[in-house]
């Protein structure tokens, strides 16, 4: 769940709506208690998010190579305009509320403890991906490749298995019911 991130420099409690970023690439860089409001056109390798805000942060052409997030408010980012080629993140105890992911590879991708309302997952390959504890109220899921992901301890997901691909995706007992909502089955 957690990637191997050597942290060479630190930055906190930068306020980076007012100020902008010193630089277009950051390489082992650790933000911590930091506000943005756009980090568009930048570069991040190898990089820690902790506690920061993130929320509707603008995003176009950004690069996120082996990059985690714990403890972030990201409401409403748009990950789906962010660069494709070596996409990798993490996110540990984030609020994700109506981020988007659509058409982007989210391969092996690990979501801990995460608030994921009304998240759009639309066309996105999260296939092998782990979400550990996380909540999916009102998230949309639509030809999505979810094969071999974990849902097992996860919640309030709606999955349609008839246009979405989850050949051995994981789900608890208990949760069954959310993938025959279109079907209008009663479990009981």
């Amino acid at each position: 769940m957690k990637p191997k991130i050597s942290i060479i420099d630190t930055i906190q409690n930068c306020d980076y709506t007012k100020n902008l970023l010193e630089s277009d690439d950051f390489e082992n860089v650790e933000f911590i208690n930091c506000t943005f409001n756009s980090i568009a056109n930048i570069n991040f390798s190898d990089c820690v998010f902790k506690s920061c805000n993130l929320s509707n942060v603008k995003m176009h052409n950004t690069k996120f190579q082996n990059v985690a997030f714990y403890e972030c408010k990201i409401i409403g980012a748009k990950f789906n305009e962010s660069k494709d080629f070596g996409f990798s993140v993490a996110f540990v105890n984030c609020n994700l509320e109506y981020a988007s992911f659509d058409k982007k590879k989210l391969y092996k991708s690990g979501f801990k403890d995460c608030k994921l309302h009304h998240s759009n997952f639309t066309q996105a390959d999260i296939s092998k991906s782990t979400f550990v504890n996380c909540d999916f109220l009102g998230s949309i899921f639509n030809t999505t490749n979810l094969i071999g992901v974990d849902f097992s301890s996860s919640s309030n997901f709606s999955i349609d298995p008839t246009i979405n691909q989850v050949k051995k995706a994981k789900f608890s007992a208990n949760d069954l019911a959310s993938l025959l909502q279109k079907f209008e089955i009663v479990v009981v």
